[in-house]
Formats: structure tokens, C-alpha cells, sequence
């Protein structure tokens, strides 16, 4: 078996690929640009990509090719009907990353919460230390007991975070972007009711056309002053032109771990905002715990496997 890892460092210097040898002949690329993709999977068997695009036009390309292993849950950059007519098999890894998002959910909030930008750079800027006082309560925050927790998409990442935010004695409520994923547990809530009544609101739903351009200019109103918005689920939810300007606007708080798109674009708005102390970006990380990451391998690994002995 001819096996490609198509993008490797996507999954990090830190992690042994050495077990996919045991397969076949593995060739791994760091990363492959739209242009040499077509090149790099021609005489493969089994494709492994995180994030490169196969097209309809690169599967009818590759006739040797029996497996796609997705390096993660999304399957967006596969052709899945053109893959199913050439009988190439494609696999996902779900669930591997739910404890590693769902910490970070709760690192971005309380970071904002707690304005730990501006105490960082109080203590390394010598301002503490000039004070003559022990403390410094300039900048107050809040305990999330008592908050009420707004989710959208409450899957598996969803009911995590409800989990640990209960666990925090915050009120957790729910919006379904299906209608369909309904809870009782936890209560449900018409979009606009939990825009507006919620202290915190973390996103952790799928892209698709029920979410795209979910949060914009016209509910992004809804929020509480001094609230709370975290997009974990997928770039292009919130619409980002419009956040930007709602954050110069008046007192409100973002952390986004993912973009519409990825690298963060040298024009895109959210560079300019005039409160940067509001805005909190990290760049697609929620899932790249060591431990998830090795969850994810294991998953390849165990895909791989599945199909050779089918």
C-alpha cells in the first residue's frame, strides 16, 4: 500500500507518525499547496488530509486510490458523492477532541472574564510594582456562579461545556441550530431569548446553511452589555465585519478560535478594533491538545486497519 499524509504539520512536530508504516509505504508532506495535490496522491492507495481539498476532479484522477482517512471530524473537503461513485472509501476520527475544546472554551472565557490581559501587563509593565498597594481592583470581573451560559449547538462539545459551566454554578440555557437536537436537561431557548439573556455564549455548532452568518449585524444587538461571545464551532457563524464593529461600538466581549477564513486575513476588520483588551483570537487550537491529537492518529490508525481487513 502506497500511504500520503498530505498536510502533517497540521498535526504537529510532537506527534510519531512512525505506526502508519506498518501499512505500507508511507511518503509524508508537510504541507501540499491546491497545485500539487493532483501529483502527490496519482499513485497513492491511501490518502490521509486534514485539511487539503479533494475534488470530483482529483478523485477521477487517481485511480489507485481506496481510502481517504479525514485527520479529523469535518469531511467538508472531500467530494463524498464523486468518492462513493469511484468506490473510495472515505473515514472520519469523531469525539477525539471534545475534552481539549471544551477546555479551551473555559481558558477563552475566563481569560475575558477576568481581564487577564490588562493584569498580565499591570504586573510585567512595573505599574504594580510603582502602586503601594498588594492589590489592584481597577479593572473588576465577575464569578461565573450565578451567570446564565447561553450554547449554541449542544452535540457532544455543547454538553461538555454545560457540564463544566453547571459545574461553575452558572444557569446553562440552549439554541438547537437544527431544531431538531432537542435536551431536556437543559433548557431550550428561541435564538433572540438567548442572545439577550445570556452572560456568556459560546458557539459549538456546525457550519452549514442554518449557521452561516448566524451572529450579525442585526442580532449582535441582542447582547448584554458586558457580555460574552465565544465562537468554538466553525468560522463564518459570526459574521466578522459585523463583530468588529459592534465591539468598537460598546463594551462587549469576543474570543473566536475560528474564522471564516484561515490564516486571519490581513484586511479582515477584527484587526482594527479600537478595544483590542475585548477581543481574544487564537489561531484554530481548541482541538490540538497533545492528547487529542493522539486520540486523532489512534483513529487513523484504527480506520486504516478496519478497511485492510474488510
Amino acid at each position: 500500500m502506497n500511504i500520503v499524509l498530505l498536510d502533517a504539520k497540521t498535526l504537529g512536530d510532537d506527534l510519531d507518525l512512525s505506526p502508519l508504516k506498518k501499512f505500507g509505504t508511507l511518503t509524508i508532506y508537510d504541507t501540499t499547496s491546491k497545485e500539487l495535490t493532483a501529483q502527490r496522491i496519482r499513485t497513492a492507495d491511501i490518502v490521509i488530509t486534514n485539511k487539503v481539498v479533494l475534488s470530483a476532479e482529483l478523485l477521477d484522477k487517481s485511480p489507485r486510490l481506496k481510502l481517504i482517512c479525514i485527520a479529523a471530524t469535518g469531511m467538508n473537503n472531500v467530494d463524498l458523492k464523486v468518492a462513493k461513485q469511484n468506490n473510495i472509501v472515505v473515514k472520519n476520527v469523531a469525539g477525539y477532541s471534545t475534552n481539549s475544546v471544551v477546555q479551551h472554551t473555559f481558558s477563552m472565557a475566563l481569560y475575558l472574564l477576568e481581564k487577564m490581559a490588562y493584569y498580565d501587563d499591570v504586573v510585567k509593565s512595573g505599574a504594580w510594582t510603582e502602586s503601594a498597594l498588594f492589590t489592584d481592583v481597577s479593572q473588576p470581573f465577575s464569578e461565573l456562579a450565578g451567570k446564565k451560559w447561553g450554547i449554541i449547538g449542544l452535540g457532544a462539545i455543547g454538553k461538555g461545556v454545560a457540564k463544566v459551566a453547571t459545574a461553575f454554578g452558572a444557569e446553562v440555557n440552549y439554541y438547537s441550530t437544527s431544531g431538531e437536537n432537542l435536551n431536556v436537561t437543559y433548557n431550550h431557548q428561541p435564538l433572540e431569548t438567548l442572545l439577550k439573556e445570556s452572560d456568556i455564549i459560546s458557539i459549538h455548532a456546525p457550519l452549514n446553511d442554518n449557521t452561516y452568518d448566524l451572529i450579525n449585524e442585526f442580532n449582535l444587538s441582542f447582547l448584554k452589555e458586558k457580555s460574552l461571545l465565544l465562537n468554538l464551532g466553525r468560522g463564518g457563524i459570526i459574521n466578522e465585519t459585523d463583530l468588529a464593529f459592534e465591539l468598537d461600538r460598546r463594551e462587549i466581549y469576543a474570543g473566536l478560535d475560528v474564522l471564516e477564513h484561515e490564516p486571519l486575513l490581513h484586511e479582515n476588520r477584527l484587526r482594527s478594533v479600537k478595544h483590542k483588551e475585548r477581543l481574544l483570537i487564537t489561531p484554530h487550537i481548541a482541538w490540538t491538545s497533545i492528547e487529542a491529537r493522539k486520540k486523532l492518529l489512534d483513529g487513523i490508525l484504527e480506520n486504516i486497519k478496519n478497511f485492510l481487513e474488510t
